[in-house]
């Protein structure tokens, strides 16, 4: 288990449901009202701007969100705890697990080797976070708590999708035989089980196969039989339970790019 991961995708998991919630109430410059100072915000947009500059060449987030400090979360949580706690239950326990979290992220940032207690509680906690935010956001939007969701999907050319998103990515991004993609996805259950995992590849709709994986992360070799106008990856996850969703999976979400012909030499 990467530990460094887990704790990445709850951190995120836990700043999209503050993105969804405030906005919710809101609109869509929720910032302005979630309970944040303005210095902190502007901060905010600092670094955002900082980033940019630095990936010049690649896809910095573009949501204020992810610029914030941790405990910024933590503030924005407590100042508007009435729209969080039927999800999150107790302030004071939420408090302390996100407090763990911060503290065990910041030894794991600095490379300090973290002991099997500490992977454990970070496993514990973030299942427990993830899975209360699943349920809630399951019983608000589908009025049950039972099917899986993604909640993030990235490739390796900097496009992202997450939760809320259409399901299709239009990349507009061109590729030639040779190149290879690299993907990786965020999915939770709110009941807490394994999840499966499937990357299909295709012109036109790609569809679904029979061969599942439990990896949520996935390599491909674009070769000529893909060249076209309209390529695309499919990321699909399912329970291994009786019902799902949609059939035989729960979610998916699509990559479209356009694959122009092989390069020929001159």
């Amino acid at each position: 288990m990467d530990i460094t991961q887990v704790l990445k995708d709850t951190e995120n998991a836990v700043r999209d449901f503050i993105a969804f919630i405030l906005s919710e109430k809101f609109g869509p410059e929720w910032e302005e009202n979630c309970g944040v100072s303005s210095d902190r915000i502007n901060r905010w947009k600092e670094r955002k701007e900082s980033e940019r500059i630095r990936q010049e060449s690649g896809a910095p987030d573009e949501r204020l969100i992810y610029y914030a400090d941790f405990y910024d979360l933590k503030t924005i949580l407590k100042k508007n705890w009435d729209l969080f706690s039927k999800a999150l239950g107790h302030l004071t326990t939420t408090d302390v697990w996100l407090t763990e979290l911060e503290r065990l992220r910041d030894a794991d940032a600095h490379r300090r080797e973290l002991l099997p207690h500490q992977k454990h509680l970070i496993l514990g906690v973030a299942g427990e976070l993830r899975t209360r935010i699943a349920r809630y956001r399951s019983k608000q939007e589908t009025s049950e708590s039972y099917y899986p969701r993604i909640e993030f999907a990235a490739d390796n050319l900097g496009n992202t999708w997450r939760l809320g998103e259409r399901s299709m990515v239009y990349t507009d991004m061109k590729l030639r035989p040779g190149d290879e993609l690299e993907y990786i996805v965020t999915a939770s259950d709110p009941l807490d089980e394994p999840l499966k995992y499937q990357f299909t590849f295709g012109v036109g709709s790609p569809g679904h196969s029979d061969e599942w994986s439990t990896e949520n992360t996935f390599t491909f070799l674009i070769t000529e039989k893909y060249v076209g106008k309209s390529f695309y990856a499919s990321i699909t996850i399912r329970s291994d339970r009786k019902y799902h969703a949609r059939k035989n999976y729960d979610d998916s979400i699509d990559f479209r790019y356009e694959v122009l012909p092989p390069m020929i030499d001159s």
